[in-house]
């Protein structure tokens, strides 16, 4: 019903501007307020047209029909104002929700394939809080583009290549636990490991002995010799199990797991390297090592030599990741890399590589600021960065504290089993509600709060609705719009029909910061609504009034999905 506003509204503007002689493109947007339901700004036409924006709006207001599903058409400060036929949007709105219920808000299967490439991370270590957006944000963009229609993969690139990597392989084999400061107390494999990887990489700068083992061991990786490349991925595995835990934990899952010796097993960065060797932009430094210089790709500085081999010939980082975005484009159709904000000069270059390859497709990168916490430094009391385990671990703790505070009636396994929902949901919501590129610092009180613009908020929203439903029993939908004269009413359902195009904008604009925005504003017009007039106990209202609850659950069920996160029904 929405879409076929949004036409009906295109169309009378173009119709309107024709019958100016004027041919401009515009934008339509959905404005905060409730002036209207969509509004077209005129801005943009000033320039082309010559006249102010409150003029065009004028002008064109007048010469549009009021007609179909636009019951009326304002000028109001250079914007034109659209307001949608009540009875059509509301009748529409009800059935269509009750009818598609967990399948409300998404969109038909377009037949493209998109791979969104997150967390990525370094097979050595933990996650750290830093680096905590990264599974957040990919995940969260990977369900809004599949309800929006799109067939999506999503995909963790493990090297296992690098002198990292390397380093932490000698060490687990060569060192024992009473060598290693094993300070961490969490029984985890990446918890544990990493102390091997810290003392290995000092012995390595200190004792020339351990250096040329563990340089012995990378000229073998790289001369693909299969006993290392085993032993190496053995430990990486090892790594990876404990980080797949902790995604799991925040309710992260990917599909593919793509290692980088892939490509140096499969003769594939070999090939990328002679390919650059060919090209225009290929040079090579006094040591032997090659490079691209990409000077005429708006490339300045020292960051116009891309080297793309070693000084004895070996493939680098660099040159893997080539083959593996080539790999990845005869898998899909899109390709999304959620990356850090330090990662945009090497993704600017990638494409540049990957432009004098010949490839006419290209990865759009999609760039998140790292997380701090109020302290500022990441440190603990045991003096190491906070990984994101001990986020998750103190988000459940605080949650626990809250339930115990509110509802000491439940059961010490039912109080855990909430908290575990409300703790996640809460890092996952305060994580994407700022928009991925602006800094962000982590707040205990904004994330845990259960009244404001919060994970927990729309969560305690979700179990209320459940509540009232349960004490209702049974009901008969009511989706006749003459049954809906209150004005909390009329606020609600019009907010519950702008999901759908929501879900249209985090996907398509990859603004999925608008998800957590629009679940404030659902629940919060389900809060005015409930408290405004009586529900369980309004006579002749009862059936639709109930019915509105009904469509709230849904509609707050399938946003809290949408963003990984639980839809507890109580709480």
């Amino acid at each position: 019903m929405m879409d076929r506003f949004s036409e009906e509204v295109k169309t009378a503007v173009h119709a309107a501007l024709q019958k100016i002689g004027a041919e401009v493109e515009f934008q339509t947007e959905i404005p905060p307020s409730d002036a209207a339901d969509l509004a077209v700004p005129c801005f943009q036409m000033s320039k082309a047209l010559r006249k102010a924006p409150a003029a065009i709006a004028e002008e064109l207001a007048s010469n549009i029909e009021v007609k179909g599903l636009i019951s009326s058409v304002t000028a109001l400060n250079g914007y034109l104002n659209f307001k949608m036929d009540e009875k059509a949007l509301f009748e529409d709105t009800i059935s269509t929700i009750i009818e598609q219920d967990e399948c409300y808000g998404s969109h038909p299967s377009k037949g493209i394939r998109v791979n969104v490439e997150h967390t990525s991370t370094n097979p050595t270590g933990p996650i750290h809080v830093g680096r905590a957006r990264n599974p957040v944000i990919g995940d969260t963009l990977a369900r809004c583009l599949s309800k929006f229609g799109y067939d999506v993969t999503t995909e963790y690139y493990v090297n296992d290549v690098g002198k990292q990597v390397v380093i932490l392989t000698w060490g687990v084999n060569n060192l024992t636990e009473d060598q290693v400061d094993m300070t961490e107390d969490r029984d985890k494999t990446d918890h544990k490991w990493v102390a091997y990887y810290r003392l290995a990489n000092k012995l390595m700068e200190t004792d020339p002995a351990v250096s040329e083992e563990i340089s012995d061991m990378l000229r073998r990786f790289e001369a693909g010799d299969q006993e290392i490349i085993d032993t190496v991925r053995k430990t990486a595995e090892g790594m990876l199990g404990g980080l797949r835990e902790t995604l799991s934990n925040i309710g992260v899952e990917l599909d593919v797991y793509t290692w980088e010796s892939k490509f140096i097993a499969d003769g594939s960065a070999k090939n990328v390297v002679e390919k650059l060797k060919e090209s225009k932009y290929a040079g090579q430094e006094e040591n032997g090592a090659w490079y691209l210089d990409l000077k005429d790709f708006g490339i300045q500085g020292k960051n116009t030599k891309f080297t793309f081999t070693r000084a004895d010939g070996t493939t680098l980082y660099t040159t893997r990741d080539l083959a593996y975005h080539l790999d990845k484009f005869t898998r899909a159709d899109k390709l999304v890399d959620v990356l850090g904000e330090d990662q945009k000069l090497g993704s600017k270059q990638l494409c540049s590589a990957l432009e004098i390859l010949g490839c006419e497709r290209m990865p759009e990168p999609m760039f998140y600021s790292f997380v701090s916490l109020p302290e500022g430094k990441m440190s603990t009391r045991k003096g190491v960065v906070v990984y994101l385990d001990d986020l998750i671990d103190e988000a459940v703790s605080r949650a626990y504290e809250e339930i115990k505070n509110r509802r000491s009636d439940y059961s010490e396994e039912k109080m855990m089993e909430i908290a575990k929902i409300v703790g996640i949901g809460a890092i996952r919501y305060n994580i994407v509600r700022v928009q991925p590129e602006k800094q962000f610092v982590f707040k205990w009180n904004d994330a845990l709060n259960f009244d404001g613009n919060s994970g927990p908020f729309l969560q305690y929203s979700h179990a209320r609705s459940c509540s009232m439903l349960r004490k209702a029993g049974e009901y008969n939908v009511v989706s006749d719009a003459s049954k809906y004269t209150d004005e909390t009413e009329k606020k609600l359902i019009k907010t519950l029909s702008k999901f759908p195009s929501i879900i249209q904008q985090a996907a398509e604009d990859r603004r999925i910061h608008l998800l957590p925005a629009y679940g404030h504003e659902v629940a919060s017009a389900f809060n005015q609504f409930y408290a405004s007039v009586p529900v369980l106990n309004s006579g002749d209202s009862r059936d639709a009034r109930i019915t509105l609850v009904n469509c709230t659950r849904i509609v707050l069920r399938n946003i809290l999905g949408c963003m990984g996160m639980g839809a507890p029904e109580e709480m």
